[in-house]
């Protein structure tokens, strides 16, 4: 039986169509098949020639499955990418020989209700209400079902581990391993005395209530949506994870220093180890 993968190209990087090319034809001679566009098929794992904001679309097709994504960097960060361009060979050699392991990433099922009407989303990174126009919104937070805080604010955010890396980093939200269970919420510009983010546990439920203010849910920067005032939105953590290839066994914190260039000048071996 033929072996396949699916592959996804970010379509305004053409080195990255180029590379996935290059790839293809590599595969191919080890007997793999290449698959681009349709449904996953009989794909052993999606491999991403972007950035993060490709390997989230690339988790619209998988999710629910157990196919992972692999991610060559073709973006800026590129936090969920497992390798840059320069690795191409080696990864050919690692997808040939299956030798990658799974990296299970929670997500958050996200609820709008709107009087009698529901609408349903999901999120790998967060979910990311904010205002509309240039005035601020006003919210009631809950968490659990009990009421913790009211204010205005510019959005509010609800992440996952993965997303602390994203959005929830830049508005000052804590970085949280990919392997702890949590749910992370972050209001952003608030007027008021606790405006600190939150970090829950995975069986919490976290709820916004939009009380005044054109606003717009939008979950991973893709998928949005309605909130009129009165609006409810509510957050736990879904069932269905998403998972990522690992090629590499650098740990978290190599990843962490690596993408955001952090400075450890000073840090020495201590036991033989780093």
């Amino acid at each position: 039986m033929t072996r396949e993968i699916y592959v996804v190209v970010n379509p305004r990087r053409p080195e990255a169509g180029q590379s996935a090319d290059l790839m293809t034809a590599e595969l191919a001679k080890h007997g793999i098949s290449v698959r681009r566009s349709g449904p996953l098929g009989q794909a052993e794992i999606v491999l991403v020639f972007g950035g993060d904001g490709t390997i989230l679309s690339a988790a619209e097709l998988t999710r629910a499955t157990e196919v992972p994504i692999a991610g060559i960097n073709y973006g800026h960060v590129g936090f969920l990418a497992e390798e840059d361009p320069q690795s191409m060979s080696r990864v050919v050699e690692q997808i040939t020989h299956h030798q990658w392991t799974l990296d299970r990433r929670m997500t958050l099922d996200v609820t709008v209700q709107i009087g009698h009407r529901t609408e349903t989303t999901w999120t790998l990174n967060e979910a990311a209400l904010e205002k509309a126009t240039g005035r601020m919104i006003d919210v009631a937070l809950g968490v659990d079902g009990r009421g913790v805080s009211t204010f205005s604010c510019d959005s509010v955010l609800m992440a996952t581990p993965t997303g602390s890396t994203a959005y929830a980093f830049s508005a000052g939200g804590p970085v949280i391993w990919p392997d702890v269970e949590a749910m992370l919420l972050i209001p952003v510009a608030a007027h008021a005395l606790f405006t600190r983010p939150l970090v829950v546990g995975p069986d919490s439920v976290l709820e916004v209530v939009l009380h005044d203010g054109a606003a717009c849910l939008r979950c991973d920067g893709r998928r949005e949506l309605p909130t009129p005032p009165g609006a409810i939105i509510t957050v736990r953590r879904s069932p269905h994870p998403v998972y990522l290839a690992r090629l590499n066994d650098t740990p978290f914190s190599g990843r962490l220093v690596k993408k955001f260039d952090l400075p450890v000048k000073g840090w020495k071996n201590i036991g033989g180890t780093r």
